[in-house]
């Protein structure tokens, strides 16, 4: 039996992955975010935007630097998923492996 070749999709989108990342480290830059997600910095400031536009995020400013604060009550946005909310997402993605068996 042949290998399948490796796929590129994931079952997240960058979106979710940016907020993991930031759920996990809010004092990061956006470049460590972008590193750590493997996409541009100037996708992660467009997704960021997103998410505060959208009421996810905000952002405090401390001196120089940002702090992105989650609103986990905001509810996931696809209609398959609304009864969910940011904080179940991030729980579940911060679980270790383990722990879900």
């Amino acid at each position: 039996m042949s290998e399948k070749p490796a796929s590129h999709w994931t079952f997240l989108t960058n979106h979710a992955h940016v907020l993991f990342c930031l759920s996990q480290n809010s004092d990061q830059t956006l470049r460590e975010v972008a590193r750590q997600v493997g996409i541009t910095e100037r996708a992660v400031q467009r997704i960021v935007t997103d998410l505060e536009s959208g009421g996810v995020i905000y952002r405090e400013r401390e001196g120089r630097r940002n702090r992105y604060v989650i609103d986990k009550s905001s509810s996931l946005r696809h209609p398959l998923e609304q009864h969910c909310n940011i904080g179940d997402l991030l729980q579940l993605l911060a679980q270790p492996v383990s722990t879900l068996d």
